[in-house]
């Protein structure tokens, strides 16, 4: 199999069409039903709904919880009802490698911030991508029989794109990434 892997110069929201494009046309020519992709006020999610308008593939957007409104990473209702009236679901819930019950007691030290800084040696988006796969099958938005794509991002925007299998959180070792689409090439 001979699969091109683009590599972005930048990271950041300068590459969210490029990698939109990138990831519709692998969904096409996998026949890939579902996107699953970050979204923290809506940019991401909105500028996907462009992009996959007119193409049967599910659109989840995945936000975190409200613990982080301190740092504004959370979604207003209005962001949320704008993404929704543009068909896009949307998921707001606990991060999945990290920030959790674990890290309330144990600090930076956790299996999940041990392999939230493991895939962020590929690039944040890929940490991030990973994540909000897990946090759909988690939620019964997406089946753990089902190649996926998922895409996350450095700040805001998408910069990462992948092909995963997820898995449970229980079953973390169970995750395959089967391809990366895109993502920046130091980031």
């Amino acid at each position: 199999m001979n699969i091109n892997i683009t590599y972005f110069e930048n990271t950041g929201a300068e590459n969210t069409t490029k990698t939109l494009e990138l990831a519709k046309n692998r969904a096409l020519e996998l026949n890939i039903k579902t996107i699953v992709l970050a979204s923290t006020h809506g940019y991401t999610a909105l500028e996907a709904a462009k992009t996959f308008k007119g193409h049967k593939i599910d659109l989840i957007a995945v936000g975190i919880s409200p613990t982080f409104s301190d740092v504004g990473w959370n979604m207003a209702y209005e962001e949320k009802l704008a993404i929704e009236q543009a068909g896009v679901k949307v998921l707001t819930t606990l991060h999945a490698l990290a920030d959790g019950v674990a890290e309330g007691f144990y600090g930076e030290h956790t299996p999940g911030t041990v392999m939230a800084e493991t895939l962020r040696c590929f690039c944040q988006g890929m940490k991030v991508a990973v994540e909000v796969a897990v946090m759909a099958l988690e939620a019964g938005l997406v089946s753990e029989a089902d190649e996926i794509i998922a895409i996350g991002g450095t700040g805001e925007g998408c910069d990462t794109a992948i092909v995963i299998k997820p898995a449970y959180a229980r079953k973390v070792k169970d995750i395959r990434i089967c391809e990366i689409i895109c993502k920046p090439r130091i980031g």
